[in-house]
């Protein structure tokens, strides 16, 4: 038995501006359109694809899927329209860990709150019905804005894994990696629901 597959069951996670679905072949064409908003592919430390490649990024991601090792979303905004994706991704079932991951969205989401809502969507349910003893982000040292906002969410930072993947330009990236653990759970959800209240902006 996939112990993997087992714990982590397909969900709609739903907000008041933001709705997490999960991913299907259907929603490449879409996926394209919300990366070419900021050409989120040209950046060279994201995970976003480029309008010809997202069919393969969306298959590749459902046989992670199928897998076990992961549980991708779309990401939707208040007016229902795709504007990115995220996953849970690393999942480690046996010792209740996973990581969230894969994040990109449209330039015209960036900054409004989104990614908060999404994030506090994410963590609730990893620490308040999937049980999870900890709670990973991983990002290239490279990518501020993501360290800030990852920071910002109330994680903190356990090390970089230096040299740690290669990338297609074939330069080594190194990765910072931060956690949240089930005991700092209800200061971050408070610190979340404060940011989500007023409105606050992610980095």
């Amino acid at each position: 038995m996939d112990t993997n597959t087992n714990w982590l069951q397909p969900l709609t996670l739903a907000g008041r501006n933001v709705r997490l679905e999960p991913l299907a072949r259907e929603h490449a064409a879409a996926l394209g359109e919300a990366a070419r908003d900021g050409e989120l592919w040209k950046l060279w430390y994201t995970s976003a694809p480029s309008p010809e490649s997202a069919d393969a990024y969306v298959q590749q991601a459902l046989r992670d899927a199928d897998a076990g090792l992961s549980l991708p979303f779309v990401v939707r905004d208040a007016n229902a329209a795709i504007v990115g994706s995220t996953r849970y991704c690393h999942v480690d079932a046996r010792n209740r860990r996973l990581e969230i991951g894969y994040t990109w969205y449209a330039a015209r989401v960036q900054r409004t709150g989104l990614n908060t809502e999404a994030k506090w969507l994410l963590l609730r349910h990893a620490f308040e019905t999937l049980d999870c003893i900890a709670v990973e982000f991983r990002t290239n040292w490279f990518n501020q804005r993501s360290r800030a906002a990852i920071a910002r969410l109330g994680a903190k930072q356990d090390g970089v894994l230096r040299a740690h993947q290669i990338m297609p330009d074939g330069s080594y990236r190194d990765t910072v990696v931060f956690s949240i653990l089930a005991s700092e759970w209800p200061g971050v959800r408070a610190h979340l629901r404060f940011l989500l209240d007023r409105g606050a902006e992610s980095p």
